[in-house]
């Protein structure tokens, strides 16, 4: 999308026995601020198409939608949610992907008031020690999915991983998740640049030492750029890495050098349950592709938003908050609940990247980790 910044105020008409037809509450107001341009702009489009998905879906006339792009930009981000909060005077904020735009927003929303329900960005700080009452996370904690590829490495007898992620917030808790479950020992150890798109210095080092796997956290086209370059090297030491990488709306962009990856998700298009049944085939009937794991965690957003506003007045923070904390919802993943920190306990999955007919995608061959927290939660003090 070329569209540097929008806004999509939208209402749907009430269907019988909908949240605001039954007497609970008033209309809940939403500001969504997501990565909609430039780099990174398809994880804040299918963030976005999975929550409006999941709003129309519920035919509730209970909520409206203002929607901006945040064009990846920090100080774009703050001006987006100071003038939702004080012009559009929303209730609720999500949508943001990345975790150094989530630290910019967050703590000022919360502490103004206002729930945040995070749709992706779960930086290891407002998981534990900056916690807050008003803050949910509906995808997972950052550490989790690296978490569970650690664990992955050491169930298949991998020793000596060389390592390397982006410097910034989820960067450095995706290298921490990764470490605190790897038993083997580190054969290097890189921060990048957040956008780098060349890493022909890194690829030099990977070969120069003795790992006998790669670990990486490259999210969008930087995963992209890599693991072409990577592919072109000669370089065939197994990689392991999180969805982040090896998602939907990456993979037909990697193409050939995904396939057989080895990846952790907390979801899949290809988890047995009725409610992502139902979702793979309406996302792919309303927008003509298959979902990403964004669109997923942007479809339980909503669906986590709408079940609290059906039991309680938004003005009502204390019943609000409960009903939120409840997640009495469907989620495409299955079975779902908030931990002590409102971050999700979960399952996380191994995925290996395959193609189907013209399609690249992921199916599931494991579980790397179950009914999964994350550490910080003993940090929180709410």
């Amino acid at each position: 999308m070329n569209i540097k910044s929008f806004v999509l105020a939208t209402t749907f008409a009430a269907l019988a026995g909908s949240a605001g037809a039954d007497g609970h509450g008033g209309k809940v107001k939403v500001g969504m601020i997501t990565t909609l341009s430039g780099g990174g702009a398809g994880l804040g489009i299918d963030v976005r198409d999975g929550f409006m998905l999941a709003i129309k879906q519920s035919g509730s006339d209970a909520i409206e939608v203002v929607i901006e792009d945040d064009q990846r930009k920090p100080d774009i981000a703050v001006q987006l949610a100071d003038k939702m909060i004080q012009s559009e005077k929303v209730d609720v904020l999500t949508g943001i992907i990345w975790s150094n735009l989530a630290m910019a927003v967050v703590p000022s929303a919360t502490a103004q008031g206002k729930f945040y329900l995070s749709p992706n960005a779960g930086p290891s700080i407002l998981a534990g020690k900056a916690c807050h009452p008003n803050y949910f996370n509906v995808a997972w904690q950052n550490d989790g999915l690296h978490e569970a590829a650690g664990a992955y490495t050491n169930s298949v007898g991998l020793e000596k991983s060389f390592i390397l992620a982006p410097n910034y917030p989820a960067g450095q808790d995706a290298l921490t998740g990764y470490k605190r479950q790897f038993e083997g020992e580190l054969a290097g150890e890189l921060f990048t640049k957040l956008g780098q798109t060349d890493y022909a210095a890194e690829i030099a080092q990977i070969r120069a030492s003795d790992a006998d796997n790669v670990f990486f956290f490259l999210p969008g086209g930087m995963g992209i750029s890599f693991l072409k370059q990577y592919a072109d090297s000669g370089v065939d030491l197994p990689i392991v890495g999180p969805a982040f990488s090896f998602d939907q709306g990456i993979l037909q962009a990697v193409g050939d050098a995904a396939m057989g990856v080895k990846n952790t998700s907390q979801w899949n298009k290809d988890l047995d349950n009725a409610a992502n049944a139902a979702f793979v085939e309406s996302f792919q009937a309303e927008y003509g592709r298959l979902p990403s794991l964004y669109a997923s965690q942007g479809f339980d957003t909503a669906n986590l938003l709408l079940s609290a506003v059906a039991k309680a007045d938004v003005n009502d923070k204390e019943a609000f908050r409960a009903a939120l904390k409840e997640a009495d919802f469907e989620s495409t993943r299955g079975d779902f609940a908030f931990g002590p920190n409102n971050h999700p306990v979960q399952d996380i999955y191994v995925r290996e990247v395959i193609k189907e007919g013209d399609v690249f995608t992921n199916k599931i061959i494991g579980t790397a980790l179950e009914g999964h927290g994350d550490v910080y939660a003993a940090e929180c003090q709410m």
